[in-house]
């Protein structure tokens, strides 16, 4: 783990990340069961990180994959997460950008890693069409959200399986 010109911040942060009960894939980040988050070896400010859908959500039973990068402004600026697995949600675009507030004007330095990927599943668990970033989706989801939530699930099945 090279990490002699990263700020303090990072490193505490990411070795808190790490030695948290069930810092392993899928169990847990500190208190939130699903959520797997692990630093790149060539670039530490860079971490692949895995969410579980949560349950009774249309995503409940997907293994969605997601890339959090820290830039150099951090923790003055928020950090830059994308989904890279495809998923059906109007707050997420199809290049995987996510519409969440603390990712943008909400966000705080007092903000950890950790609070933006529970920030993440919680999204999940409660999608928000009227500040969509999706527009498509977001209009699918307002008018017929039984069948919104029905593609969402099949997405689930199709391209988060864990595969």
């Amino acid at each position: 783990m090279a990490n002699s010109n990263l700020p303090r911040r990072i490193i505490k942060e990411t070795q808190r990340l790490l030695s948290e009960p069930g810092g392993d894939f899928l169990l847990c980040v500190g208190t939130a069961p699903g959520i797997s988050a692990s630093p790149s070896e060539e670039n530490m400010r860079y971490f692949n990180v895995m969410i579980l859908g949560p349950s009774q959500s249309p995503y409940e039973g997907g293994v969605f994959k997601l890339e959090l990068f820290l830039p150099e402004e951090y923790p003055m600026a928020a950090p830059k997460v994308r989904f890279l697995t495809k998923i059906y949600h109007p707050n997420i675009d199809k290049l995987g950008r996510i519409c969440l507030d603390i990712l943008k004007d909400k966000w705080s330095p007092a903000l950890q890693i950790r609070t933006v990927l529970l920030s993440i599943q919680a999204l999940l668990s409660a999608p928000n069409p009227d500040d969509p970033l999706s527009e498509n989706i977001a209009k699918h989801w307002k008018t017929n959200e039984a069948e919104a939530v029905e593609t969402a699930k099949e997405w689930t099945r199709l391209y988060a399986s864990g595969d």
